[in-house]
């Protein structure tokens, strides 16, 4: 299934269709609900990446639920394994893939990105409401894929052998500034590509041959950002340029910075420990 959904060829009002407002925000961890219950895509559930897309334990600030947990919660809100899922935000899309990300690392690969996200459905005029759905629920049955994620010790052990790109803004990723985690900087060996620059000025992401050129490699990939939610968007713009999938670091720069491990600064890759 390509990874992303036009506005027009949204299916409302389809049984077999979930979409899902993923609308998040790091500096207003409430502000993606409240947009929700004031307006969203008729239809849409809302998942929060602090509480539904995240654990509350583990490696990072966003910890990836355990399958079984995962599971249960889609099934709750009334996805199982015939459903389409769309997801949306108002994050040029980085957002909404990490709920397709976990999605298909559950081995569901029905799931779409709305390109364009909020706001390029608010400019076509499409269905909006306050009303918020519910659903029977389902029973979601997984099989979890072993091969998408990389940990912040087997990538140590790696690093020179893959190539390593942090989505973090420019200055988080030179040491400049650090507005969350305890260290500044970024992991040794690690290029910058900012997930902003997936996406034109109005949130749709660039035509595959331009995000072929910017990603190609014959190396393999490693993805990380602040805490493997905007990383997703490396992902998800591999596969639209046809590109092979790159590994998630689902820890990020939030379980490497508070590990002791080395750390490059400026605006240089920097050598491997």
């Amino acid at each position: 299934m390509d990874p992303l959904i036009s506005v027009s060829d949204v299916p409302l009002d389809h049984a077999d269709v979930r979409i899902v407002d993923v609308r998040w925000y790091l500096a207003d961890l409430e502000q993606g609900h409240r947009e929700y219950l004031t307006s969203h895509i008729a239809g849409a559930i809302y998942f929060d990446v602090e509480t539904d897309l995240s654990a509350r334990t583990g490696p990072g600030r966003h910890p990836l639920p355990d399958p079984e947990t995962f599971a249960a919660t889609l099934g709750r809100a009334g996805i199982g394994n015939r459903h389409h899922v769309i997801a949306y935000d108002s994050s040029g899309g980085a957002v909404a893939a990490r709920l397709w990300w976990m999605l298909r690392h559950l081995g569901h690969d029905r799931v779409q990105v709305l390109d364009g996200g909020w706001d390029a459905w608010i400019e076509s005029s499409r269905p909006v409401t306050d009303v918020v759905p519910t659903f029977s629920a389902e029973t979601f049955a997984y099989k979890v894929r072993s091969d998408d994620t990389i940990d912040a010790n087997e990538l140590a052990a790696r690093l020179g052998e893959v190539a390593v790109i942090d989505a973090r803004a420019g200055e988080r990723y030179r040491g400049e500034t650090e507005p969350v985690d305890p260290v500044a900087g970024h992991i040794p060996t690690a290029i910058n590509h900012p997930h902003t620059t997936n996406v034109d000025a109005a949130g749709h992401f660039l035509p595959p041959a331009a995000l072929r050129e910017r990603y190609a490699t014959d190396e393999e990939v490693v993805a990380y950002c602040g805490s493997g939610v905007t990383s997703c968007s490396t992902l998800i713009a591999h596969v639209i340029a046809g590109l092979p999938e790159p590994k998630l670091y689902p820890g990020s720069w939030s379980d490497w910075s508070s590990s002791g491990r080395a750390v490059a600064t400026g605006p240089e890759p920097g050598e491997a420990p």
